[in-house]
């Protein structure tokens, strides 16, 4: 059984989970924003769902919800935001304050976050940046779960890494925001609980062999996406998160799982351009070309395009959720 919610109702779900948890309301809007446009775009595993583990998180402490982010400006350019062990949406948030008049003064800035926790749909932070017309690049660490080709012993996560591209107007000429994995870890930890098997492809056992088995998935590692390329991905994003960013490398952080307290603190990276400045002009008039060349196929679509088909689609029809998992967010109002 499902409960169909309107936007607004949706909205004021989010919010009175987080709020109700013990996020500050400053800290909440940015964030509350973020989860309703996961679920509008269709990608429900990551809105909803992880919404409950941010309340369970904020309740064992694991999680600060009212740390006020600090930020550093190391240049003119360059930027470091210390989350506290916070949220990472309003440590984002934060930063993008200083992040966006730098790029468009100087063309190109650098953020950095560190003592973080998940970013959940990265796309969002990349698609904000996009529509205040800049071309932006971010990527996030997470906690282990993807073993490097040949090995057995997850060493960094599944570490999405997303780009935008500004449309004039404020819009979004195309967004990509994929993991260095096959699939997300969502998708096999909620086939896990359910008892289904997985896709063969999707995760290894512990001994390094395929599986479609959910749980040995789970005690094993994710496949990567593209084999070798995919954990190369994962790997420029461990290196921009943590040793660039100053977040934790995958084994020192906490548990996603676990409420024991244990910040996960995770790291966040991003990198903006002003198009206008290196292009000499012709920005907007090479991506128009480019995503005609695209889109005049038959059966071809944009990046992003599935997404903004759903958010159009979900704000008319309603949001889907699960009645069991709707009580149990009610319940953290």
């Amino acid at each position: 059984m499902s409960v169909l919610l309107s936007p607004e109702e949706a909205r004021a779900l989010i919010w009175n989970g987080l709020t109700g948890s013990g996020t500050s309301p400053e800290n909440a809007e940015y964030f509350t924003d973020a989860i309703l446009d996961t679920e509008l775009s269709g990608l429900e595993g990551h809105g909803f769902y992880w919404l409950q583990y941010y309340c369970t998180h904020l309740r064992s402490g694991k999680v600060d919800g009212k740390a006020t982010p600090q930020v550093e400006a190391l240049s003119d350019t360059s930027f470091r935001v210390d989350a506290r062990h916070g949220f990472a949406h309003p440590a984002i948030e934060a930063g993008f304050k200083h992040l966006i008049p730098a790029a468009k003064a100087h063309g190109v800035a650098a953020m950095g976050v560190y003592n973080s926790y998940n970013a959940a749909t990265l796309g969002f932070h990349t698609g904000y940046l996009a529509r205040v017309g800049l071309l932006a690049l971010g990527a996030t660490n997470a906690v282990p779960n993807l073993a490097p080709v040949g090995g057995k012993t997850p060493i960094i996560g599944t570490n999405p890494i997303s780009y935008a591209v500004p449309a004039p107007g404020g819009e979004i000429a195309f967004l990509v925001d994929q993991s260095a994995t096959q699939v997300a870890w969502t998708a096999v930890k909620r086939a896990a609980e359910a008892g289904e098997r997985i896709p063969l492809g999707w995760a290894l056992d512990a001994e390094g062999a395929p599986t479609t088995d959910a749980e040995a998935g789970l005690a094993g590692s994710m496949a990567p996406a593209g084999g070798v390329k995919g954990f190369n991905i994962g790997l420029l994003v461990e290196v921009l998160c943590a040793a660039l960013a100053g977040g934790k490398l995958g084994p020192d952080q906490g548990s996603f799982t676990d409420d024991d307290g244990t910040p996960i603190d995770n790291g966040q990276f991003f990198v903006v351009f002003d198009p206008g400045k290196p292009s000499g002009g012709g920005f907007d008039q090479t991506i128009t070309k480019l995503v005609t060349s695209i889109t005049e196929q038959d059966g071809a679509r944009l990046p992003n395009a599935r997404r903004e088909a759903n958010n159009r689609q979900l704000a008319k029809q309603g949001i889907p959720i699960e009645s069991e998992l709707y009580e149990t967010l009610k319940g953290f109002a």
